[in-house]
């Protein structure tokens, strides 16, 4: 029987690829998730059986047709509905059918993302097979020729780009349900998607991966998805570790060699640079084992494995990546000469390579391959035992086998990979390095002796309480002022050992592992302060050690709610202006790098507050930075979602400030997010040049250039960095024109975002965070309180620290339950609620107001960014779905009255966003999303059906494992269906 992917004809097959837009491009899609919806309905008749196919077909079908009705036939919608409750309450009655059925809609959705994925990159290769194509959206190339259009010369472009460095940080927040062998399984099946898209294949081969997809996702089927146990600190640890393996460590190079070929490609008569020797433009950091913030699972034992994990993981790999280098460059000094360089370090390694192994003995068994034995020396400086030829050799004469020192800073390890390169270069060997040496070269830049920088993180409240603590303590002897009390509390007591574990750390392991020291819920420079005072009395150097490679540890003050991001400037003035600090900002180089909070300032102030005042306070911390002669780096604690400070990753780099930007920018990336962007080499690869590329746009803005040398009358109040002309210039505007997309903000643009802030953030807290309803309506209608049994991270879901509040409240609730209820419960309400008010208001009582906001929607990059993540929030939310977890509120009078507001709320936000946007439905200008949002929803809809029905059981008093984890197997579907946990 032919394959479900044997083509028509390959000719045909070719020109899906090949097809630019249209019904063809889109061929491949549609026909990887037809087929693998074929194959899962025949997992499912064989492992679960019959009944349970029919039923999850019959759900399926009914779901369509509610959807298609929606809208033409309410009553049609309402009676399907209504078909669909009563199926799943006969189902759900046993909770066994339950979980299987959660589980067969959330494998569909595995299988779509999956596919997505694939056409992602199929449309990619696409792309790059078409020469005549103008670059790629938010490419590297396409904004060098950017660039070269607004007259940048090679010279410059490059020397911008030295001013980049993007850091992903990766992070154990809870919103990744997947478990660590569904994520290995996912990879299966993506490289069997890979494989069924090569060009020819035979029929037999194609029936053959078929069958090996079919046994993958029967794999999948027979494996738990539901974690029995929440994982460990160690498992987040792992997890995060495969990435590199996965694809991290291989996209490097390809990564480096793009942006040398978008140099090349448009700057033809400048020689194209080698990947050695360009700037450092990405280095990794994380979390995870170092953020203790409400998690008492982060120990300093934790925070060992962590660095001990990543070091020997980034060893075991280079020493992989050496031997196949020592296999592959057998360059003989009988053929070719080496450097004198090479051959006296050489000579200097083999006189320290131990009293038991004569200088003469490696060097006999390689008399005139100088290059090997350089790379069997930096081999056993990793930590390898010597190459096995080596070894056998000196066996063989009675030796024993060769020792040297250990690297103790990455710089000896760049340096000995220098000279090996530089000799190959100066001996007819350039193919060679470029092959074999540069990107263990830019690994090594990157990557040191310890993959990434671990971030230590805790909770200043936790600091304030440990240092009363201690302060109320009179040491028995006089001036004794460093000893501590004979017994602390536990958590003092973790503080100190926290400390104490960092300064061991760092005699240890290379400490530039362990630079920063963030400080949530930070609210004053004392807040800053507290945590040099603790980490000295740890022992920890926090200055900068001008003669060694320590860095020091710079505190990172996070600004997390409203009034702090208000309140960010005058903090750090006071603190850069301190006597007290200033000697430590000698020691960092005047660098000081300050985070700032999307999740907890939206869940405070709402989504349009929370990105209008994390701009200003960006723009202002660069204002005050300047003022007091220091170099600023922001750290974005950006989460998936919308109403965590989520959305698409290069508008919001480009939305920044105009200004207010010095090129290098942190970034965490959490949960589920790291799978869509990391999980194999084309995917991490183009979002890495996404950021690269924004990053380079955001401090050139070559478009304001371009437009302002069109225009007669240059744009008012635009800082544009111009380095073709060799300097930046201010210019002024014409009444009748305005900035397109250049990053300038217009004096009244800026008042119309106040004012609809100001709208936003009053409606937000009135109907949000001061009312008791709300908070009592999401506690009973979402799924927040089954959080717990989906064990997704092994951090809390709230704090416990003995400063915290005991009562809960909505100050208390962490922001990724708060966002994940009602991801879950389809109402999203952090992602749009206030805004529609904001926009209505303002349109209403403003002359042009709707036109004004027009304008900035398709003028003003952050307008623009706000916009278009509220809308794809908005076709993400269902509140006919929503009412039926509505109807789980017990008080039928509060329950009324809340779903009334947000509900209404949801109506005028889509009538705004639409009246901005010019559309007739959400989405219409996003093709892509919206087919794939249209898509999901009759799968994820059952899904959203079954888990009222399960907690509805379960809040009647039928609480029991079986029932729990059917109502888990929801949440992971959910999340798969939307994309997004929390």
């Amino acid at each position: 029987m032919p394959s479900h992917w044997t083509p028509t004809s390959w000719q045909q097959r070719l020109e899906e690829l090949l097809a630019p837009t249209g019904d063809l491009k889109q061929a491949p899609l549609r026909r990887d998730v037809r087929s693998l919806g074929t194959l899962l309905g025949e997992v499912l008749r064989e492992q679960a059986g019959p009944a349970l196919f029919d039923a999850v077909e019959n759900l399926r079908r009914t779901a369509i047709a509610r959807r298609e009705a929606d809208g033409a036939d309410q009553a049609e919608a309402n009676s399907q509905l209504q078909q669909a409750l009563f199926s799943v309450h006969a189902h759900c009655e046993d909770a066994t059918t339950a979980y299987q059925l959660g589980r067969a809609f959330s494998f569909y959705f595995e299988l779509i993302n999956l596919a997505e994925t694939n056409h992602r990159k199929r449309r990619r290769l696409s792309h790059q097979l078409d020469a005549a194509a103008p670059p790629q959206r938010g490419s590297l190339r396409g904004t060098i020729r950017a660039l070269k259009s607004a007259g940048f010369t090679a010279e410059t472009t490059e020397e911008l780009l030295k001013r980049v460095c993007i850091t992903p940080v990766f992070t154990a927040h809870p919103t990744e349900v997947a478990r660590r062998s569904v994520m290995f399984k996912r990879r299966r099946i993506s490289d069997l998607l890979e494989k069924l898209d090569e060009i020819p294949v035979p029929e037999s081969t194609l029936e053959a991966l078929e069958q090996d997809l079919t046994a993958e996702i029967t794999a999948l089927w027979q494996t738990d998805d539901v974690r029995n146990a929440r994982p460990l600190v160690r498992d987040e640890i792992r997890m995060a570790l495969d990435y590199y393996e996965s694809s991290l460590f291989d996209t490097l190079p390809v990564l480096y060699s793009e942006v040398a070929q978008a140099l090349a490609a448009e700057f033809p008569d400048t020689p194209a640079p080698a990947i050695a020797d360009l700037p450092l433009l990405v280095n990794f950091g994380s979390w995870i084992g170092g953020d203790r913030d409400g998690n008492p699972f982060v120990t300093p034992a934790a925070t060992t494995e962590a660095m001990a994990m990543a070091k020997n993981l980034l060893l075991t790999h280079y020493r992989k990546r050496l031997q196949m280098v020592f296999e592959q460059l057998g360059s003989s000094t009988a053929q070719v000469p080496v450097s004198t360089e090479l051959l006296e370090l050489v000579d200097r390694y083999l006189a320290k390579a131990g009293p038991n192994a004569p200088p003469n003995t490696m060097a006999e068994r390689f008399p005139t391959e100088s290059a090997r034995l350089l790379i069997a020396c930096i081999m056993m400086r990793l930590g390898a035992p010597p190459q096995a030829s080596v070894m056998s050799y000196v066996q063989s004469v009675g030796q024993s086998a060769p020792t040297l020192p250990p690297y103790n800073c990455a710089k000896d390890l760049i340096r000995d990979l220098t000279v090996l390169r530089n000799s190959l270069i100066e001996n007819n060997g350039r193919r060679l390095s470029a092959l074999l040496i540069d990107p263990l070269l830019l690994e090594a830049r990157t990557y040191g002796l310890h993959l990434h920088a671990l971030d230590i993180r805790q909770h200043a409240r936790v600091h304030a309480t440990a240092i009363a603590e201690l302060s109320a303590w009179k040491p028995a002897v006089e001036g004794e002022t460093l000893a501590l009390p004979p017994a602390l509390s536990p958590q003092t007591q973790e503080v100190i050992d926290t400390f104490r574990a960092i300064a061991e750390l760092k005699r240890t392991n290379p400490p530039e592992a362990l630079p920063r020291y963030v400080i949530s819920g930070a609210t004053s420079a004392e807040d800053v302060l507290h945590v040099l005072w603790l980490a000295r009395l740890g022992g920890v150097r926090v200055e900068a050690d001008p003669n060694s490679s320590d860095p020091g540890l710079q505190p990172v003050p996070l600004f997390e709610s409203i009034p702090d991001l208000q309140n960010a400037p005058a903090i750090c003035r006071e603190l850069w202006t301190s006597e007290i600090y200033k000697p430590l900002l000698e020691s960092w180089n005047y660098k000081q790098e300050v985070m700032l909070g999307y999740s907890d300032s939206n869940k405070d102030g709402g989504m349009l507050t929370s990105t209008w005042e994390i701009y200003k306070a960006h723009r202002a911390l660069h204002d005050v930075a300047r003022e007091c002669g220091v170099t600023l780096r922001l750290f974005h604690g950006r989460g998936g979602t919308v109403g965590r400070g989520g959305g698409p990753t290069h508008r919001a780099i480009y939305a920044q400030p105009v200004d207010s930007f010095s090129g290098e920018l942190r970034i965490t990336e959490q949960g589920e997010v790291l799978n869509w962007k990391y999980s194999d080499v084309v995917l991490a690869e183009r979002n890495l040049e996404l950021m690269i590329a924004a990053s380079l746009d955001a401090i050139a803005r070559p478009d304001a250039v371009i437009q302002s040398k069109k225009s007669v009358i240059p744009t008012r109040n635009a800082v544009i960095l111009s380095e073709a002309e060799g300097s930046a210039s201010a210019t002024t505007t014409n009444a009748q024109s305005h900035p397109h997309l250049t990053g300038e903000l217009l004096p009244a643009w800026e008042a119309i975002l106040d004012t609809l802030s100001e709208a936003s953030y009053a409606f937000y807290r009135q109907h949000i965070v001061e009312s008791n309803d709300t908070f009592v309506y999401f506690e009973q209608a979402t799924p927040v309180a089954e959080l717990e049994h989906a064990r997704i991270g092994s951090r809390p879901a709230k704090r416990t620290d003995a400063s915290s509040a005991k009562k809960r409240s909505m100050e208390d609730l962490r922001a990724i339950p708060w966002v994940f209820g009602w991801m879950q419960s389809r109402q999203l309400v952090p992602a749009y609620f206030g805004v529609g008010h904001a926009l209505k208001s303002y349109a209403d009582s403003t002359p042009d107001g709707l036109a004004q906001l027009q304008t900035m929607a398709k003028s003003f990059p952050l307008f623009l960014d706000i916009i278009r993540n509220v809308e794809m929030a908005l076709a993400k939310a269902d509140f006919g779905i929503a009412r039926m977890y509505a109807s789980l509120v017990e008080d039928e009078s509060l329950r009324d009255r809340v779903f009334t507001v947000l509900k209404t709320e949801f109506d005028l936000t889509i009538q705004m966003i639409l009246a901005i946007t010019g559309q007739k439905a959400l989405l219409e200008k996003n093709k892509v999303l919206e087919h794939s949002i249209r898509l999901r929803n009759p799968y994820v809809d059952p899904l959203s059906l079954i888990q009222v029905e399960l907690i509805r059981r379960k809040r009647a008093g039928d609480d029991n494992p079986e029932l729990n984890r059917a109502i888990t197997a929801t949440i992971n579907g959910i999340a798969a269906g939307l994309r997004n946990t929390g």
